[in-house]
């Protein structure tokens, strides 16, 4: 099931020829534009071979490096003046949001070598992870899942899952957030809504609206160590 077919499904459908069928396809005429800006702003992304998956947003076009080692889940939001720099792989799981002026490296170099010789380590991003405005993730991090990284925050170390890091240098808060978390930070964008809607919005966030077959989120199970 490709995108369009899934708003399809499980749009909003209010009485033909009422006050809110008129103000329903009002709105989809009006996003149309954006909503083929989205699709095919993915499909030029999975063009360079990166994975991103269904319904997820990808604003930025600050990503730097081959597209084979970049990994996006399912309705994952990243913002349009984030920066990822993969050097080596950058994996980001479901349900993500990554805020303006957020940095992602994966590479950098040895202060205390003579040669200033240059390293890389792969970052990990697990499911319902938040990576809020100005915050950089460091070379060789995992964010755990449900974890937060604070606005301006910089993470040089990994962040356990459902944890909060703060400051710079980071620091970390345990079990700060609630272990069931289901809510679809993408779902509600203007392009979506409009065919969704915003009260129906909530019965389409569940994985079980997928069809089997897809893959599944990160486990918050896995070691972030």
């Amino acid at each position: 099931m490709n995108d369009l077919q899934f708003l399809w499904d499980s749009r909003e459908r209010p009485p033909f020829g009422s006050k809110r069928w008129l103000v329903v396809w009002a709105k989809r005429a009006l996003q149309f534009r954006p909503l083929m800006t989205l699709m095919l702003r993915r499909r030029k992304l999975r063009a360079r071979g990166m994975e991103v998956g269904r319904l997820s947003v990808v604003d930025t076009l600050d990503l730097k490096g081959p597209g084979t080692n970049f990994s996006i889940g399912e309705r994952t939001f990243i913002a349009h003046n984030a920066e990822l720099v993969a050097l080596e792989k950058i994996t980001i799981g479901s349900r993500v949001v990554i805020n303006d002026r957020v940095t992602i490296l994966t590479g950098s170099h040895h202060v205390g070598d003579p040669a200033w010789r240059q390293f890389r380590k792969p970052v990990r991003i697990e499911d319902y992870a938040w990576i809020a405005v100005g915050a950089t993730i460091l070379p060789g991090v995992t964010i755990g899942y449900g974890a937060v990284v604070g606005a301006g925050a910089v993470v040089a170390k990994d962040v356990p899952p459902l944890a909060v890091a703060t400051g710079n240098p980071a620091t970390v808060r345990l079990d700060v957030r609630p272990r069931d978390l289901d809510y679809d930070p993408v779902i509600f964008l203007a392009p979506f809504e409009a065919w969704v809607g915003r009260s129906k919005g909530a019965l389409v966030t569940s994985p079980d609206t997928f069809p089997s077959g897809e893959k599944t989120p990160m486990s918050h199970e896995k070691s972030t160590s």
